[in-house]
C-alpha cells in the first residue's frame, strides 16, 4: 500500500529516471571492491528504518495532535493539507539541487531537516506552530523523495532499477505493518509519554537513515554546464512528461481510496462490519510485500510499462464497479464482506502494476543530467493526489453512491489507456540516444 497520506511521501519509493551517471556503479559493484556497502541493501535498510517510525506515526498522529497538543481535527486537516500543498511545490527546486550538487548529500540534509521536522512535533503547542512544522515537513520530504530517487539511479544498474524500487515497496510495507502494531501499544497505553515515544522513533528512524544513505558512494553531480544551470524548470517546459505526470497523478487517487473512502463506504453504505475495514488493509499490505516484487518481473522497458499502467487501469476500474455491488439492498454482511474482499483483491493488484509501470516509465523518460529535477516532478502526483484526492473521492463516492464508483472507474481506465501514447510521444521527444 503506498503510503497513505498524508503523511510520509518519502517512503513512498523513489521512481528514479535517467541513466546511471557517468562513472558510477551499477547495483553497488563498485561499492562492494571498494569495501563499502552495496547500494541496494543500503536502500533497503534506510527504507526499513523510515518505514517502521511512519507506521507508528500513521495510527497516533491524529490522536496525538488533537488528544495532547490539542488541536481541533479541522485544524489539523487543514494544516496538513496546507503543508502538503506547499510541499508538492518544493520537489522540483530540491530536486534541482540534488543534480546540481550531488544526491547523496542533498539526501542526507533532507533526512536530518525530516527528523528535526518530526522532533518539532514534540514540542508544538498551538496551531501556527504545527503548520510550520508541518509545512517543513512536507518540504523536506517532497525533496528528500527526489533526490533520493536521483540517488538511486546514478548507483543501480538501469536493468536492476525496477526490480531493486520493488523490493523497496515491499520493504516499505513491511515495515508499516511492524510499525502500526508498535503504534498499537501507543494508542492502548494512550498516554502523552507513549505518543512522545512515537514521534520521537519517527524522528530516529530518519536519522539512521540519513546515516545509512551517507555510506553510499557518492554519484557525481551534473555537469556545471550553462544548459544545466538554467534548466532549473526544464521539466515544466516538457509537455509529453507533464501529461504523463498529470495521469500518473490521476492513477494514485487509488491511494485515498483505500485509505480514506473505503472506510466510509463501508461503515454508511454496506451492511459488512467494522472491522473489514482493518482487514482489507492488513490484506493490502500483505499482499504488496509478499507479491510487488513478482508483480514488476515483467516490467522491463516502456511498452512493457505502458501495458502495465493499460491494464492496472481496466483492472481499477472492475475494481471499482465491483465495490459499488456492495451498495446492492439486501446484501447481508457476510456477502457485503466477501463482495468487498473481491475489490479489495483487484484494487491491490492494479496497485502492484501500476507502481512498477509508473517507475519505469519515470526512469526511462528523464533526461540523465535532470533525474532529481524530473522525479521532483513526476513525484509531486503523491502529496497532489493526498490533498486533493479525499475531497474528490469523497464527493465522488460518498456523495453520488455507486454511479460514482462508475465514474471514478471509468476514469481510471481511460488514464491508464492514455498512458501509453503519452509516454510514445514523450519518448519520441527525448534526443537521441537519451
Amino acid at each position: 500500500m503506498a503510503n497513505t497520506t498524508p503523511t510520509h511521501p518519502t517512503v513512498t519509493p523513489p521512481a528514479p529516471a535517467g541513466s546511471a551517471a557517468a562513472g558510477s556503479a551499477p547495483a553497488g559493484s563498485a561499492a562492494r571492491g571498494s569495501g563499502r556497502p552495496a547500494a541496494p541493501r543500503v536502500l533497503l535498510l534506510a527504507q526499513l528504518s523510515n518505514a517502521v517510525g511512519d507506521g507508528a506515526y500513521y495510527v497516533t498522529s491524529a490522536l496525538y495532535f488533537t488528544g495532547v497538543v490539542g488541536l481541533s481535527a479541522a485544524q489539523v486537516g487543514a494544516g496538513l493539507a496546507v503543508a502538503w500543498a506547499v510541499g508538492s511545490l518544493a520537489g522540483v527546486p530540491l530536486g534541482t539541487l540534488a543534480d546540481r550538487r550531488g544526491p547523496r548529500g542533498v539526501c542526507v540534509l533532507l533526512a536530518l531537516v525530516t527528523a528535526a521536522a518530526v522532533a518539532a512535533f514534540l514540542v508544538v503547542d498551538s496551531f501556527p506552530a504545527f503548520l510550520a512544522a508541518a509545512t517543513v515537513f512536507a518540504c523536506a520530504q517532497s525533496g528528500l523523495a527526489a533526490a533520493r530517487q536521483a540517488l538511486l539511479a546514478g548507483l543501480v544498474a538501469p536493468a536492476d532499477r525496477t526490480a531493486v524500487l520493488a523490493r523497496l515497496q515491499a520493504v516499505l510495507n513491511a515495515g508499516l505493518a511492524v510499525g502500526a502494531a508498535l503504534g498499537g501499544l501507543a494508542l492502548h497505553a494512550d498516554t502523552r509519554g507513549a505518543y512522545l515515544a512515537v514521534l520521537a522513533l519517527d524522528a530516529a528512524g530518519f536519522v539512521l537513515g540519513g546515516a545509512l544513505l551517507a555510506r553510499l558512494p557518492a554519484p557525481p553531480a551534473a555537469p556545471a554546464t550553462a544548459a544545466v544551470r538554467a534548466s532549473g524548470t526544464a521539466v515544466l517546459r516538457d509537455r509529453p512528461y507533464v501529461v504523463l505526470a498529470l495521469l500518473n497523478a490521476l492513477m494514485l487517487l487509488r491511494m485515498p481510496v483505500l485509505s480514506l473512502a473505503l472506510p466510509l463506504w463501508i461503515v454508511q453504505r454496506t451492511a459488512a462490519p467494522g472491522w473489514t475495514v482493518s482487514a482489507l488493509f492488513v490484506l493490502n499490505t500483505a499482499a504488496v510485500t509478499a507479491f510487488q516484487v513478482r508483480a514488476a518481473r515483467s516490467v522491463t522497458d516502456l511498452g512493457s510499462a505502458s501495458a502495465a499502467v493499460r491494464g492496472a487501469g481496466a483492472v481499477m476500474c472492475a475494481s471499482c464497479a465491483v465495490f459499488a455491488v456492495t451498495a446492492l439492498p439486501g446484501l447481508g454482511a457476510t456477502a457485503a464482506t466477501a463482495v468487498l474482499v473481491v475489490g479489495a483483491v483487484l484494487h491491490v493488484t492494479a496497485e502492484m502494476r501500476h507502481s512498477a509501470g509508473s517507475w519505469q516509465l519515470g526512469l526511462g523518460l528523464a533526461p540523465a543530467d535532470r533525474i532529481g529535477q524530473y522525479q521532483g516532478f513526476f513525484g509531486a502526483g503523491v502529496p497532489v493526489a493526498r490533498t486533493l484526492g479525499p475531497l474528490v473521492v469523497t464527493a465522488l463516492l460518498i456523495g453520488v453512491g455507486p454511479a460514482g464508483w462508475l465514474l471514478l472507474g471509468a476514469a481510471f481506465a481511460l488514464a491508464g489507456a492514455a498512458t501509453g501514447p503519452v509516454a510514445r510521444w514523450a519518448a519520441r521527444t527525448r534526443p537521441a540516444g537519451a
